[in-house]
């Protein structure tokens, strides 16, 4: 198996396992428990993953929060409407600038306005690589208040069900406004899991990734060695960096939350295992060949085929464990992806 061959990582998933709504209660969702060592499962419920944690492990999370980040408007002088979608804010430029993604395109060229509400519209400013614009929005009163009221959760393309509580699209620690997706690991935690877990002896650390839209888009190189990675921003505080490389001194385990936990702290580690404070992107790809330097153990979700995210999870628990694991979360009927079901690796 040529496991730099982008069709390594394909497997048939029947459509109805693909998961519209969120399980009716966050811990109640199911696991799949992966040993890294000899490739077994146990199949259990997210809130049994409690007994797997132990006094002086470091639980590590992503604080991101999801903004509305999908407007729909007119563009002034046109007829039709335009889908906006805020990836990131624009840096070096004046007021609230944003890269976008617009549809259509070719109605959203510079200098054109699109107005989305009578409190907020917005001017495109340039045009990027890829067809991304910058938007230099203008509004009255508190922008994240006025996004919060006329945006939409921009749900992932394989989600066609409307999103009854837009609460369910983020985790209970969000903190830090600027993703357009969810940290999905995360979502299945609720206080009184964590609380349990501080109550073990475990720690709970806090980074920032902000997930970016880029993480839906398909890997198009057959050879992965000629793929080429989304930036996205990340926040590693001495805090943070201090209080896991004391943990790891101790003995304890490293355990992301999710693949944006993951890959933010293997960007923040030297090769020496070192974790160090970063504030900046990240464009690290994690496939099967690439050594991990911080993280001993991962919850996450179940990705989809030939992503760069089941390429990251069979970089850590091993290509044949993580694909055998899949089929049998196939056979067992599984939820998938987003508001999908969750394996525990260690």
């Amino acid at each position: 198996m040529d496991l730099l061959k982008r069709s390594s990582y394909f497997y048939d998933l029947p459509q109805e396992l693909i998961a519209q709504t969120p399980s009716a209660v966050r811990d109640k969702s199911r696991l799949l428990h992966l040993s890294k060592q000899d490739g077994s499962v146990k199949h259990k419920t997210f809130c049994d993953i409690i007994d797997s944690l132990k006094a002086g492990d470091c639980l590590v999370i992503n604080d991101t929060k999801v903004i509305p980040a999908r407007l729909f408007g007119t563009a002034e002088g046109r007829q039709g409407e335009i889908e906006t979608v805020l990836l990131s804010r624009a840096e070096s430029a004046e007021g609230e600038c944003w890269k976008c993604l617009t549809r259509p395109g070719k109605k959203t060229r510079i200098g054109q306005r699109i107005v989305y509400s009578p409190e907020l519209s917005g001017v495109v400013t340039n045009v990027l690589e890829g067809g991304i614009r910058v938007i230099k929005f203008e509004y009255e009163g508190v922008f994240n208040e006025i996004l919060d009221k006329v945006g939409i959760m921009p749900l992932p393309p394989y989600i066609t069900e409307k999103l009854k509580d837009k609460n369910r699209y983020q985790t209970v620690y969000a903190k830090t406004d600027g993703s357009a997706a969810a940290p999905t690991a995360g979502l299945h935690f609720t206080p009184e899991l964590l609380k349990k877990a501080e109550e073990k002896g475990v720690e709970i650390v806090r980074v920032l990734l902000h997930v970016g839209l880029g993480t839906f888009r398909p890997v198009k190189e057959d050879d992965l060695s000629n793929h080429t990675m989304h930036a996205e921003y990340i926040k590693v505080t001495q805090e943070a960096a201090d209080k896991v490389n004391e943990i790891h001194q101790k003995g304890g385990r490293i355990i992301a939350v999710g693949t944006t936990s993951v890959r933010t702290l293997e960007s923040a580690t030297d090769e020496n295992g070192i974790v160090h404070p970063y504030e900046g992107e990240t464009s690290i790809f994690i496939h099967p060949g690439v050594k991990f330097k911080c993280v001993d153990a991962m919850i996450t979700n179940f990705h989809l085929p030939e992503s760069t995210l089941i390429m990251l999870v069979c970089a850590f628990a091993g290509y044949d464990n993580t694909m055998n694991a899949y089929k049998q979360a196939v056979e067992e009927k599984y939820r998938f992806f987003s508001f999908g079901d969750a394996m525990f690796i260690e």
